[in-house]
Protein backbone atom coordinates (compact mmCIF):
# COMPACT_ATOMS: atom_id res chain seq x y z
CA UNK A 1 0.00 0.00 0.00
CA UNK A 2 2.64 2.49 1.05
CA UNK A 3 4.44 1.60 -2.79
CA UNK A 4 1.30 1.84 -4.05
CA UNK A 5 1.30 5.80 -2.60
CA UNK A 6 5.04 6.45 -3.27
CA UNK A 7 4.53 5.58 -6.79
CA UNK A 8 0.86 7.85 -7.21
CA UNK A 9 3.10 10.51 -5.37
CA UNK A 10 6.02 10.03 -8.06
CA UNK A 11 3.57 10.06 -11.38
CA UNK A 12 1.85 13.62 -9.77
CA UNK A 13 5.52 15.09 -9.25
CA UNK A 14 7.01 13.91 -11.98
CA UNK A 15 10.34 15.85 -13.01
CA UNK A 16 8.80 17.47 -16.57
CA UNK A 17 6.06 18.59 -14.14
CA UNK A 18 7.95 20.10 -11.96
CA UNK A 19 10.07 21.43 -14.31
CA UNK A 20 7.28 23.18 -15.72
CA UNK A 21 6.13 24.95 -12.33
CA UNK A 22 9.87 25.70 -11.71
CA UNK A 23 10.12 27.60 -15.54
CA UNK A 24 6.49 29.27 -14.93
CA UNK A 25 7.46 30.55 -11.35
CA UNK A 26 10.86 32.30 -13.17
CA UNK A 27 8.74 33.71 -15.78
CA UNK A 28 6.35 35.33 -13.24
CA UNK A 29 9.14 36.84 -11.28
CA UNK A 30 10.84 37.87 -14.60
CA UNK A 31 8.23 40.15 -15.18
CA UNK A 32 7.40 41.55 -11.89
CA UNK A 33 8.83 45.14 -12.36
CA UNK A 34 10.91 46.39 -10.20
CA UNK A 35 10.00 50.15 -11.30
CA UNK A 36 6.34 50.32 -10.46
CA UNK A 37 5.98 54.03 -11.98
CA UNK A 38 3.17 56.27 -10.23
CA UNK A 39 2.09 59.58 -10.28
CA UNK A 40 2.95 61.77 -7.60
CA UNK A 41 1.90 65.57 -7.00
CA UNK A 42 3.19 67.55 -4.46
CA UNK A 43 1.04 68.78 -1.67
CA UNK A 44 3.83 71.79 -1.14
CA UNK A 45 5.11 72.62 -4.34
CA UNK A 46 4.03 73.06 -7.61
CA UNK A 47 5.34 70.34 -9.43
CA UNK A 48 4.45 66.72 -10.05
CA UNK A 49 6.81 62.99 -11.43
CA UNK A 50 6.90 59.95 -11.83
CA UNK A 51 8.26 57.88 -8.92
CA UNK A 52 9.70 53.94 -9.48
CA UNK A 53 8.04 53.51 -6.17
CA UNK A 54 5.85 55.01 -3.29
CA UNK A 55 7.29 57.97 -2.36
CA UNK A 56 8.05 59.33 1.17
CA UNK A 57 8.20 63.14 2.38
CA UNK A 58 10.22 64.71 4.92
CA UNK A 59 11.02 68.53 5.57
CA UNK A 60 14.24 69.60 7.11
CA UNK A 61 16.32 72.62 7.71
CA UNK A 62 19.42 73.25 5.12
CA UNK A 63 21.92 75.62 4.68
CA UNK A 64 22.98 76.48 1.12
CA UNK A 65 25.88 78.66 1.51
CA UNK A 66 24.72 80.79 4.60
CA UNK A 67 20.73 80.40 3.46
CA UNK A 68 18.74 78.61 5.95
CA UNK A 69 15.96 77.32 3.86
CA UNK A 70 13.37 74.19 4.75
CA UNK A 71 13.68 71.89 2.08
CA UNK A 72 10.99 68.96 1.49
CA UNK A 73 12.79 66.07 0.15
CA UNK A 74 10.00 63.49 -1.66
CA UNK A 75 11.71 60.37 -2.80
CA UNK A 76 11.68 56.63 -3.60
CA UNK A 77 14.01 54.02 -3.57
CA UNK A 78 14.10 51.28 -5.51
CA UNK A 79 16.71 47.99 -5.07
CA UNK A 80 19.24 50.74 -3.27
CA UNK A 81 18.71 53.19 -6.17
CA UNK A 82 16.94 56.31 -5.40
CA UNK A 83 14.56 59.05 -6.88
CA UNK A 84 14.48 62.37 -4.91
CA UNK A 85 12.88 65.75 -5.52
CA UNK A 86 14.00 68.35 -3.48
CA UNK A 87 11.92 71.75 -2.99
CA UNK A 88 12.40 74.48 -0.94
CA UNK A 89 11.24 78.85 -0.98
CA UNK A 90 13.87 81.04 -0.60
CA UNK A 91 13.35 84.92 0.97
CA UNK A 92 14.16 86.07 -2.28
CA UNK A 93 14.30 85.22 -5.92
CA UNK A 94 18.07 87.11 -6.55
CA UNK A 95 19.46 84.70 -4.19
CA UNK A 96 18.25 81.45 -6.37
CA UNK A 97 21.18 81.10 -9.07
CA UNK A 98 23.26 81.45 -5.75
CA UNK A 99 21.26 78.54 -3.90
CA UNK A 100 21.20 76.23 -7.13
CA UNK A 101 24.68 76.18 -7.30
CA UNK A 102 25.46 75.35 -3.10
CA UNK A 103 22.49 72.88 -3.73
CA UNK A 104 24.78 70.84 -7.06
CA UNK A 105 28.13 71.74 -5.05
CA UNK A 106 26.63 69.77 -1.95
CA UNK A 107 25.40 66.86 -3.57
CA UNK A 108 28.27 66.57 -5.82
CA UNK A 109 31.00 66.79 -2.67
CA UNK A 110 28.72 64.52 -0.25
CA UNK A 111 30.33 61.92 -2.77
CA UNK A 112 33.62 63.32 -3.54
CA UNK A 113 32.36 63.23 -6.84
CA UNK A 114 33.60 64.52 -10.01
CA UNK A 115 30.94 66.03 -12.77
CA UNK A 116 30.97 66.47 -15.87
CA UNK A 117 30.47 69.97 -17.24
CA UNK A 118 27.39 71.31 -16.18
CA UNK A 119 24.40 72.41 -18.91
CA UNK A 120 23.12 75.19 -18.33
CA UNK A 121 19.97 75.57 -19.59
CA UNK A 122 17.72 78.79 -18.73
CA UNK A 123 16.42 78.59 -15.35
CA UNK A 124 18.54 74.70 -14.99
CA UNK A 125 21.69 73.36 -14.16
CA UNK A 126 21.97 70.17 -15.22
CA UNK A 127 24.65 67.23 -14.09
CA UNK A 128 25.99 63.70 -13.88
CA UNK A 129 28.60 63.20 -11.65
CA UNK A 130 30.96 60.05 -9.97
CA UNK A 131 31.66 59.23 -6.54
CA UNK A 132 31.59 57.22 -3.50
CA UNK A 133 29.18 56.59 -1.29
CA UNK A 134 29.67 53.66 1.97
CA UNK A 135 33.33 52.44 -0.10
CA UNK A 136 31.12 51.63 -3.54
CA UNK A 137 30.82 53.67 -6.62
CA UNK A 138 27.56 55.67 -7.87
CA UNK A 139 26.35 57.66 -10.14
CA UNK A 140 24.63 60.90 -9.44
CA UNK A 141 22.34 62.58 -11.77
CA UNK A 142 21.05 66.09 -11.13
CA UNK A 143 18.51 68.45 -12.48
CA UNK A 144 18.41 72.10 -10.63
CA UNK A 145 16.21 74.61 -10.97
CA UNK A 146 14.04 77.53 -10.13
CA UNK A 147 10.92 79.26 -10.50
CA UNK A 148 10.69 83.01 -9.19
CA UNK A 149 11.03 82.14 -5.04
CA UNK A 150 11.02 78.45 -5.60
CA UNK A 151 14.16 76.16 -6.03
CA UNK A 152 14.05 72.02 -6.60
CA UNK A 153 16.79 69.85 -7.38
CA UNK A 154 15.87 66.35 -9.32
CA UNK A 155 18.11 63.70 -8.76
CA UNK A 156 18.72 60.05 -9.03
CA UNK A 157 21.49 58.88 -6.83
CA UNK A 158 22.25 54.80 -7.99
CA UNK A 159 25.27 52.37 -7.49
CA UNK A 160 27.12 52.62 -10.44
CA UNK A 161 26.00 50.69 -13.50
CA UNK A 162 22.79 49.30 -11.48
CA UNK A 163 20.04 51.57 -12.83
CA UNK A 164 19.51 52.02 -16.66
CA UNK A 165 19.54 54.94 -18.82
CA UNK A 166 16.27 54.77 -19.29
CA UNK A 167 14.46 54.46 -15.72
CA UNK A 168 17.17 57.83 -15.21
CA UNK A 169 15.58 59.78 -17.96
CA UNK A 170 11.85 58.26 -17.51
CA UNK A 171 12.20 59.69 -13.45
CA UNK A 172 14.13 63.05 -15.07
CA UNK A 173 11.94 63.52 -18.08
CA UNK A 174 8.52 63.13 -16.02
CA UNK A 175 9.43 66.08 -13.77
CA UNK A 176 6.69 69.23 -14.96
CA UNK A 177 6.19 72.54 -13.07
CA UNK A 178 3.09 72.94 -12.68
Amino acid sequence: MASACYHLCMRKFSLPSILTVLAAACVFVACSPKFDWRDYRSADAPYNALFPGKPSTHTRSIDLDGMQVDMTMTAAEVNGNTFAVGSATLPDAAKAPAALLAMKTALINNIGGKATPAVISGNAIEIEASGMQNGKPVLLVGRFLAQDKRIYQVIVLSKEKQVSRENIDMFMGSFKLN
